[in-house]
């Protein structure tokens, strides 16, 4: 199921296999359509490590209880080419420039992590 023009539900699932509830795919779609806005900014494949959790899933790799990730308002994404700080940086840009949705911005070693929250909030 393609949830936009370069993303589908297969990279949203959650990595133990069980099904999604409607209404997280509901959040996971509005997720997809920003990280689409992103996608055709940069112009390049975007890897999804991570995005819903089912709250099983969330505790076995040490999760915490209120993740967005259960949700189905988070991901941890890599931009094809681009360090975890640069794609930091331009995810912080599209949001003040009101190209993304306000939310959850964390600069990991490896990936960043972007969720919809509504509120700000950055590590």
């Amino acid at each position: 199921m393609n949830l936009t023009k370069n993303f589908s539900k297969l990279e949203f699932d959650c990595k133990c296999g069980c099904e999604m509830p409607k209404k997280v795919l509901d959040n996971v779609q509005k997720l997809a359509s920003q990280l689409q806005v992103l996608r055709d900014e940069v112009g390049v494949s975007i890897k999804i490590n991570s995005a819903y959790r089912c709250p099983k899933h969330n505790k076995s790799i040490g999760g915490v209880n209120n993740s967005q990730h259960i949700l189905g308002k988070a991901s941890d994404v890599v931009i094809i080419g681009f360090e975890p700080s640069k794609t930091f940086e331009l995810i912080s840009e599209l949001i003040h420039k009101g190209d993304m949705l306000e939310g959850g911005l964390g600069k990991y070693k490896t990936f960043t992590h972007y969720d919809i929250r509504k509120t700000k909030a950055r590590w």
